[in-house]
């Protein structure tokens, strides 16, 4: 485990507000105003983070890619050459399946879309995604292995040596480019295609959008989303995150 994981996890909820409401019980009688602040954004924050209605109006802010008009699925091999996915984690050793890793829900999303695309508009797929644990299999061979097996979709490349959404971008394009392809139908969760968009296109690709997995939408709960759940606790995390790695690339990639 580094460092700057360890950084990461203490600086991005729930880490942070853990640690304001380990300083207010610290402070409570040497600054009892400061406490009480602390306490306040402390648990406030962890309140805020399990509402759903902060995950619709999260989500809307980063989801500013509109989904691809299913009436424009046969024609997308006028406007690309490949269809790229992008990894999104693994689950290791699944008893389910023999012990062997698996793709994250997430993945199998991206998979199943970019499967039903490729069928629709004859288009090749290629699958983004590197050693997670940094042991094999990587996510890139995990998504091609259930495109073949679940799909009947042929993973036309792998590239398997990506960490980041960057190192997706520019480890992909190099590979691309090398074939003659620079215009690509990227799929990718909606939240994350602004990050994934402005990462391949630095990288000198041609994109056109393919989000899945609106999080923005209505999703029907009691009280209009303002009852704690712990699923949206999870879903806030991963779009607080993807804000601040967007603001990230923007600053530090160019």
């Amino acid at each position: 485990m580094s460092f700057r994981y360890i950084i990461k996890q203490c600086l991005l909820p729930p880490g942070l507000f853990f640690l304001l409401l380990l300083a207010a019980w610290w402070l409570r009688r040497s600054r009892p105003r400061l406490a009480t602040l602390c306490f306040t954004l402390g648990l406030g924050g962890l309140w805020m983070m399990s509402l759903p209605a902060v995950v619709e109006f999260a989500a809307r802010q980063l989801e500013t890619e509109p989904a691809l008009n299913m009436a424009r699925w046969p024609t997308l091999a006028e406007q690309a050459q490949v269809i790229v996915i992008i990894g999104a984690g693994r689950e290791r050793a699944d008893p389910a399946w023999g012990g062997s890793d698996q793709s994250t829900g997430l993945a199998l999303e991206r998979v199943r879309y970019g499967a039903r695309l490729a069928k629709a508009s004859g288009l090749p797929v290629m699958t983004s995604g590197g050693l997670h644990y940094g042991a094999p299999p990587s996510e890139a061979a995990i998504m091609a292995a259930s495109l073949q097996d679940d799909f009947g979709v042929t993973a036309r490349w792998q590239e398997g040596l990506s960490r980041t959404t960057w190192e997706n971008a520019q480890f992909s394009a190099q590979l691309l480019k090398a074939q003659g392809v620079e215009r690509v139908v990227l799929v990718t969760q909606a939240w994350h295609m602004q990050r994934a968009r402005w990462s391949f296109e630095q990288a000198g690709l041609t994109v056109v959008s393919a989000p899945v997995g609106f999080r923005s939408t209505d999703g029907g709960q009691p009280l209009g989303g303002w009852l704690p759940e712990s699923r949206a606790f999870e879903r806030n995390g991963q779009l607080l995150n993807e804000a601040v790695g967007l603001i990230g690339y923007k600053l530090f990639y160019r």
